[in-house]
């Protein structure tokens, strides 16, 4: 995610030529009158990148070696967090260590969103937040429960600021978003205390106060944990319902692949928050009490949203399913504007499926816990076009800063899904055309070109395949 910047960047700019390969491509390619080439209006349906598999719903890992892959990411990628496994006594160094790992004094001018320059002042009293002085040489682990969706920050600061004026796309300090049940382990506060330092299972970063429901290890850890059934969110977003009984829990954000409890113990016909629950799934969900700390309540979600008692099969048919539900969602760098970026959109989708990923497309593009082919200045642009070529559903493709999910392939054309600013490509007189999508937006491979005048596959710096 931090570098996807680049890859919006890189697709803005016109380009004074294009490679022989990419005008090679693009002939053979329909420009509808949307400008996204080879992309006509069958092809923004699930149904047709399935109807195009000769195995859709083959499945290609278990659950037994989806559950096996997830322990070995916690235990290998160093970008994850196995919180059962910190230190009970966190240390000073442990703690200015991820706190200043995140992110230094931003070193290039910063613009607020009215475009003005974020004076030097600003920008020291929001280091100063930070309150390293005061960390302890050694504090007990505190631990806690993402209660809504939160935004994760760089500082401790609500204050937006962008790359350039009126560039507004892209806030620098925004950094992830954390979802409600994510378990974190509690390391620091701000200075006025309206922050703290959290750090996720994929993330380390500052979220606001009150978006944290402080607990014992055992609440914490034994939510995240908990055998009984429940329901995981397939929808792109689901809403709890509306209750005034409860209004911590109404109509709350869950986004996809959340794996939430089902309340025990409730007697079917009796109601719930004033409401009667035989046609609504009964969620056990974490709240933050008049103290702050954490507690646990009764919420319903409607039996007619998008859920499952499980998580979804890993097969092509679910992959391409769960990423169309996505399509046409704006750009939200850092899962920003209740969004997602491209390397949030991926892992969200594989998420829904059971497949942990880490965040950003920088870890997940080198994970030692995932397969993956890498390339190299060695690589020639006929083994890149080969391994193009023989890409599968659910393969992602990394070029620096941006990943895209492949849905399919149709005359010799590798298509994918992706969270992207938009497209340029070579026409078939040899002009070049730029479509700004800022969307997750379907397009095919091979024509999309880079400000380097080089098509996307000649930058390729990894595939990975979720596969045994």
């Amino acid at each position: 995610m931090r570098l996807s910047l680049l890859a919006t960047a890189v697709l803005a700019f016109g380009l004074a030529a294009a490679p022989l390969a990419a005008r090679e491509a693009a002939p053979a390619l329909v420009t509808p009158p949307s400008g996204v080439l080879g992309v006509e209006e069958a092809q923004l349906t699930p149904q047709f990148w399935i109807g195009l598999q000769a195995q859709p719903d083959r499945v290609i890992l278990d659950r037994s070696a989806i559950e096996a892959q997830n322990a070995r990411l916690l235990q290998l990628d160093p970008s994850m967090h196995d919180l059962r496994k910190l230190p009970a006594t966190l240390g000073r160094d442990q703690v200015s260590g991820w706190i200043t790992g995140l992110a230094g004094r931003p070193g290039k001018t910063l613009y607020d969103a009215a475009g003005k320059p974020v004076p030097a002042a600003t920008l020291d009293a929001v280091l100063d937040a930070r309150a390293l002085d005061a960390i302890p040489a050694s504090q007990p682990a505190r631990y806690g429960l993402v209660v809504r969706r939160a935004a994760l920050r760089t500082f401790p600061t609500a204050l937006r600021v962008f790359g350039e004026p009126g560039d507004t796309d892209i806030d620098r300090f925004q950094e992830t978003a954390e979802f409600p049940g994510t378990p974190v382990v509690i390391a620091h506060a701000s200075r006025d205390g309206k922050w703290l330092f959290v750090v996720s299972p994929r993330y380390a970063a500052w979220t606001e106060k009150e978006n944290v429901a402080e607990g014992s290890a055992a609440q914490v850890l034994g939510y995240a944990g908990k055998a009984q059934a429940y329901r995981v969110i397939t929808g792109a977003t689901e809403r709890t319902v509306f209750t005034p009984e409860r209004p911590e829990l109404s109509q709350l954000q869950l986004d996809m692949g959340l794996r939430v409890p089902l309340q025990a113990g409730l007697a079917p016909d009796q109601p719930v928050n004033g409401q009667a629950a035989y046609a609504a799934w009964t969620l056990e969900l974490p709240y933050r009490d008049a103290g702050g700390r954490l507690a646990f309540s009764p919420a319903l979600l409607q039996k007619n949203t998008d859920t499952a008692g499980d998580y979804l099969p890993l097969t092509p048919a679910n992959i391409i399913r769960q990423a169309f539900k996505f399509l046409g969602e704006r750009y939200g760098w850092g899962h920003d504007y209740d969004g997602r970026d491209c390397s949030g959109f991926v892992s969200d989708v594989y998420r829904s499926m059971g497949v942990q990923m880490p965040r950003n497309t920088s870890r997940q593009a080198v994970s030692p816990a995932l397969a993956h082919r890498a390339f190299t200045a060695a690589d020639s642009h006929e083994a890149r076009l080969a391994a193009a070529r023989a890409l599968q559903v659910g393969d992602l493709v990394y070029i620096p800063g941006h990943v895209m999910m492949v849905i399919g392939q149709r005359d010799g054309q590798p298509y994918v899904i992706h969270d992207v600013g938009g497209m340029t490509y070579a026409q078939a007189d040899g002009s070049l055309r730029h479509v700004k999508l800022n969307a997750v937006s379907v397009t095919p491979l091979l024509p999309m070109l880079t400000g380097r005048r080089k098509p996307y596959i000649d930058i390729m710096t990894s595939i990975v395949r979720i596969r045994r």
